[in-house]
């Protein structure tokens, strides 16, 4: 089925599911071939740190399409065999059973990889990281069965993988080297916010922290060592300290890349036929004026289908205002916008931050670069929407629940 006319996407997760959906409702009736490393066909990754590990959603409801939806849409799957090269001159990726395949627009989705611990013991049994749906498999069966887990990283894993563990019963020690949890993306005004809500569901939470190496019996992680000499007992451990993007393959294919393989808005690369979206895909975003590297689901769920009609000739941007979710314990939360670290010059809370019901703004010489509700919902499109308005805006509107978000911009 494949051949030179071939549509090829390197990456089978969300983004490169998404992408070859909206490529056969662009009505593109040429082959079309999804090539991914994992033997499983392509899912959402939210679940594995979210419902899917505190039990409450079944496997099957991970899935992006069904298992049908690919034949029943001339798309050729390819799992289990990544791409291991692309030769451009030849427009022809390799596989890793030696294959070669063709093609005339060759997309990038190949996601990112989690950054692993370098310290010694850190490849012992019980050392856990999460990014595939078996690794959360692996770590729900570890609650099932530990009475105490460490934590390594305070991100938004992290975070969410100790909720799971409380809420399966098991005792956490939440070790970080920053001062408080999110620190670099959320700043210290809100970061406490996290910091607190741990503390109340029983997180031992170890911030200023350095682990100098995994301890072990057997084999197994029985622990870690802090650079101060103390011991943290744990029966398993769970490292999430970020992640890398997936770049070897356009950097090896003499692609530019920075943070990401280098896109414009239509995530284009510098060479014609190559596209490249979701984790690994450094974008100009036309709203903010610059390249940025987005991490989270929407992005991987939306992306993919400017990328599409992209390949397909059609004159598109991917504007979209960055978003996230998380939920932990009795905390749900929505996030849009884009803040460097240290790159705000205030934080204005709009409702009850003791209650954890408010919206907070990150401001920007008096611009809203980022807006994040806490338990308080259907406010996310006015927050997107005074993000993308550009304009500075009157902090004391922006606090005052009088005044409903839609009128704040005046």
């Amino acid at each position: 089925m494949s051949g030179s006319s071939a549509y090829v996407i390197a990456g089978a997760g969300l983004a490169g599911a998404k992408a070859a959906e909206t490529l056969r409702e662009e009505g593109f009736d040429g082959p079309v071939v999804l090539i991914g490393d994992e033997a499983e066909r392509p899912y959402e990754r939210p679940p594995l740190s979210k419902d899917y590990l505190l039990g409450k959603a079944e496997r099957d409801t991970i899935y992006v399409h069904p298992a049908s939806w690919y034949a029943d849409n001339g798309v050729e799957l390819r799992l289990g065999v990544p791409v291991t090269g692309i030769d451009r001159a030849a427009h022809e990726v390799a596989l890793a059973d030696g294959s070669r395949i063709g093609y005339a627009r060759l997309l990038l989705a190949t996601g990112s990889s989690p950054r692993r611990l370098r310290v010694p013991g850190a490849d012992a049994d019980g050392v856990l990281y999460l990014r595939r749906v078996g690794d959360s498999d692996q770590i729900k069966a570890t609650f099932q069965a530990a009475a105490r887990i460490a934590v390594i990283g305070a991100g938004w894993i992290g975070l969410e993988c100790a909720a799971a563990a409380r809420a399966a019963g098991v005792e956490v020690t939440l070790l970080e080297a920053a001062e408080l949890p999110l620190l670099r993306v959320l700043g210290p005004e809100v970061a406490r916010v996290f910091a607190g809500l741990h503390r109340e569901h029983g997180v031992d939470l170890r911030f200023g922290v350095q682990v100098s190496e995994i301890t072990t019996a057997g084999g197994r992680a029985s622990g870690i060592r802090l650079a101060d000499g103390s011991h943290v007992p744990a029966d398993a451990i769970v490292v999430g300290v970020g992640i890398t993007p997936n770049t070897q393959l356009a950097e090896a294919a003499g692609l530019q890349v920075s943070n990401g393989v280098v896109v414009d808005a239509g995530l284009r690369s510098a060479d014609p036929d190559f596209f490249a979206a979701g984790d690994v895909a450094s974008a100009l975003h036309p709203v903010l004026g610059r390249h940025i590297r987005v991490e989270h689901w929407a992005n991987a769920l939306n992306q993919p289908q400017t990328a599409a009609r992209s390949m397909l000739g059609q004159d598109v941007a991917y504007d979209k205002v960055p978003y996230f979710y998380t939920d932990q314990y009795d905390l749900g939360m929505e996030y849009a916008g884009y803040v460097e670290p240290g790159g705000y010059d205030q934080v204005v809370f709009r409702g009850d931050v003791d209650r954890r019901e408010f919206v907070a703004f990150w401001l920007g010489e008096g611009r809203v670069l980022a807006g994040m509700n806490v338990n308080v919902w259907d406010v996310n499109d006015a927050i997107q929407a005074l993000v993308s308005d550009g304009r500075p805006m009157d902090p004391a509107r922006l606090s005052d629940p009088g005044v409903p978000l839609e009128e704040v911009a005046g």
